[in-house]
């Protein structure tokens, strides 16, 4: 009887060291943060933000020193930490990318403040963009079709039908455009992998049916490589301009992407068509469109 609480104990005990070891790691990366973004640290930040004691958060920013000791200096004044003269990231995370990121998405308020690392943040907003608040009767049923391998039923409203059409489909992913939330799915009915725009589902039925394996969408697994440069017709200096617009090497910058989003990818790049525009409307080309002219939709297929 003395064995039995020893066996329900230690995968518990394990559990909670595995928490605690995570526990330290993002605090670790929070001082990285912060030192690197808001060029100082404290104890009163860790306790603030984490909820730790003051004698925990004085150990976590020792361990950080003792794995980065060029990384802060303290201010013996101003009771806080600087950010060294010589400070390099310690976690391949913390980058100018994903401070962006989060800047992004606590403008879009989809993040929380004190959910994110930054202390002090700019003032920062986004250019609106019309879109359709998707409701939950629609997209739960989507996604659990996803996790489950379903298949769920719809009515679909699409460019090509004056009515709403019945469609059962398989779905296996989610896609957003830059504007608009896609669910990829098999298209009982047209017999081929397509994407729906979420928003233009006004019904979706669960049900118990399997679904059309996903491994069998070629379009979706295959990725395509764009070559983009700026445009001929712009002036060498102009040319300069949008080449570090787009973090452009050598004249052109490489873009991989799915060969379902290919379409999408194109269209809010404005590439869509070789239309005749002038270069200041049309900053940048594609440098192999003819390599995936094949890679394209077939023209008027419904979308």
């Amino acid at each position: 009887m003395s064995e039995q609480p020893t066996r329900q104990s230690s995968p518990a005990s394990s559990e909670q060291r595995a928490v605690s070891r995570w526990g330290q790691e993002r605090r670790l990366e929070f001082i990285d943060w912060r030192l690197q973004w808001d060029g100082r640290i404290n104890r009163a930040d860790l306790t603030a933000f984490f909820g730790i004691s003051v004698p925990q958060a004085s150990l976590d920013i020792a361990k950080y020193l003792e794995m980065a000791p060029s990384n802060a200096v303290y201010d013996r004044r101003a009771k806080v930490y600087l950010a060294g003269p010589d400070f390099q990231p310690h976690f391949a995370s913390n980058t100018p990318q994903r401070y962006l990121n989060e800047l992004h998405a606590r403008a879009a308020a989809v993040l929380q403040p004190e959910l994110s690392f930054m202390g002090w943040a700019p003032t920062c907003d986004l250019a609106p963009n019309p879109g359709r608040a998707v409701p939950d009767s629609i997209l739960l049923p989507l996604l659990r079709a996803i996790r489950e391998r379903l298949q769920v039923d719809i009515e679909y409203q699409s460019m090509s039908s004056a009515l709403p059409t019945h469609r059962a489909i398989s779905p296996h992913a989610m896609a957003f455009d830059g504007f608009r939330w896609h669910v990829r799915a098999y298209c009982h009915l047209r017999e081929q992998f397509r994407d729906f725009v979420v928003a233009r589902m006004t019904k979706a039925t669960a049900t118990d049916r399997a679904a059309l394996p996903s491994d069998r969408d070629e379009s979706w697994s295959r990725k395509v490589k764009l070559l983009l440069g700026p445009n001929p017709s712009l002036s060498p200096a102009a040319q300069r301009v949008i080449e570090l617009d787009y973090g452009m090497n050598g004249g052109h910058v490489e873009l991989e992407c799915r060969q379902a989003l290919l379409f999408y990818t194109l269209k809010r790049l404005g590439l869509l068509k070789n239309d005749e525009v002038t270069p200041d409307s049309q900053q940048i080309v594609l440098l192999n469109r003819n390599e995936l002219e094949p890679h394209l939709p077939r023209s008027g297929e419904d979308r």
